[in-house]
């Protein structure tokens, strides 16, 4: 590989770590708005958050409206990704209202490992032995975060942000699904912030609770972090692939702390710090054992 080739690769690279880095901070702050906005429903809460995205996505839909197309096949599949990733919103949502957002985060990240499971469901992708070994690890890091006793009230809150994060990883392989069948992105998330808006509005009429100004405010922070999250992090992987950036998405557990403990005094107990250890040790191992595939890969082809 050329000099000026290599130059540019690492140039990428390290785009791709900024972005991965800022949309990690964005998501952290996300999380601090959820918690920061009080006493109120999270369906209530879900609904701003996917509302501003919705509408941040439609003018680059009517910007783009020739590629505004669902190819047959693929309807199936846009319903199937709006239903999980709502799960994966409503349960992070839910638990950050409930426990330290660092711990919601933790779990929410969960999904990079369920995203290897459903990835072979949906798309016959194989698991390699390594990652395989390193899911089961996570899933045993979770169990210190979730921390499941006889009293399951004081438990539950977490487990539905696992199941968040469940959820997650299951609309990111529908995300790799719908590439693969050539779909725009911007519909994509169009069709799951509408779908996603549609499935609180039931709950927001039965529950619904008044707004300060203020939270307002707030909410529509959560909203716009939310989005600043999900273009860092394609900008992110448009510029790098994921085996030599993703690692860096787990900043969010150190930004999600930070914000914790400053905004809200929030410290994580022993058995969290454990979890989160096990948890982001087994993501630095698929880290790794990817990097190394692809530089094998890279040497292969020269």
């Amino acid at each position: 590989m050329s000099l000026g080739l290599e130059n540019a690769r690492s140039t990428n690279i390290l785009l791709g770590i900024l972005g991965i880095i800022f949309s990690s901070f964005c998501f952290a702050v996300m999380g601090a708005f959820v918690h920061l906005a009080g006493d109120l429903p999270f369906m209530q809460k879900a609904f701003f958050r996917n509302l501003i995205s919705f509408f941040i996505t439609i003018p680059m839909l009517a910007k783009d409206r020739e590629k505004i197309s669902i190819p047959k096949g693929t309807l199936k599949f846009l319903f199937l990704r709006a239903a999980v990733g709502s799960i994966g919103i409503f349960g992070n949502f839910y638990a950050i209202d409930r426990i330290p957002i660092a711990d919601a985060a933790i779990l929410n990240r969960m999904s990079s490992f369920f995203a290897i499971i459903f990835s072979l469901i949906l798309l016959g992708e194989k698991i390699k032995f390594v990652p395989f070994l390193a899911t089961l690890g996570a899933f045993f890091g979770a169990m210190f975060v979730i921390k499941p006793s006889s009293n399951f009230i004081t438990s539950f809150p977490a487990f539905v942000g696992f199941l968040g994060g469940m959820g997650a990883g299951f609309a990111f392989a529908c995300v790799r699904k719908l590439g693969t069948m050539k779909i725009n992105g911007s519909v994509v998330i169009a069709f799951f912030s509408a779908f996603s808006c549609l499935l609180c509005v039931p709950f927001i009429i039965a529950n619904h609770a008044p707004m300060t100004f203020a939270q307002v405010l707030v909410l529509l922070g959560t909203g716009l972090a939310g989005c600043g999250g999900q273009f860092g992090m394609t900008f992110g992987y448009y510029h790098a692939p994921a085996r030599d950036i993703s690692i860096f998405d787990y900043s969010q557990i150190i930004f999600s702390a930070a914000l914790g403990y400053f905004l809200f005094r929030q410290i994580p107990d022993l058995l969290s710090w454990i979890g989160y250890a096990i948890i982001i040790s087994m993501a630095a191992i698929v880290f790794l054992y990817n990097k190394k595939i692809g530089e094998f890969d890279r040497s292969a082809k020269k």
